[in-house]
């Protein structure tokens, strides 16, 4: 059901802080890009198999936004890969787990994503990841 640790979500309120100090540790920026429904700009790191996802918000109303004032800067979510996004929040559904999102959509490069909620999850907000 799951393939991979598709990547990593972190909240950042400056971007272009964020990135120099992944470049201080030797890593670049692969893409970048702003999703308007999420209110979110987005850059990814590649990390082996894996990749970073720096997310600044671009609207003091958006969930990051809301997030980082709450909790501050640091880990926001994990991504799961898998194979088909609908099939995985079918099947989490019937096992009672709570769903943020009960249909995929999109986000960032155009992958098709649902959230799970974090008191099904054991506190992890968890992204599931399908690639177009």
């Amino acid at each position: 059901m799951y393939r991979k640790v598709d990547h990593i979500g972190i909240a950042v309120k400056d971007m272009e802080r964020a990135k120099e100090i992944f470049r201080n540790l030797g890593l670049e920026v692969e893409s970048e890009e702003v999703v308007e429904d999420q209110k979110v700009r987005v850059a990814f790191i590649p990390v082996g198999d894996a990749r970073m996802e720096l997310l600044e918000p671009t609207a003091p109303d958006s969930p990051v936004a809301r997030f980082i004032e709450k909790r501050g800067e640091g880990v926001h979510h994990v991504a799961l890969g898998v194979e088909d996004v609908e099939a995985v929040l079918e099947k989490l559904k019937t096992k009672g787990v709570k769903l943020i999102d009960e249909r995929p959509r999109v986000g960032a490069h155009g992958t098709l994503i649902a959230f799970l909620h974090p008191k099904s999850t054991g506190g992890i907000l968890l992204e599931l990841c399908q690639e177009k």
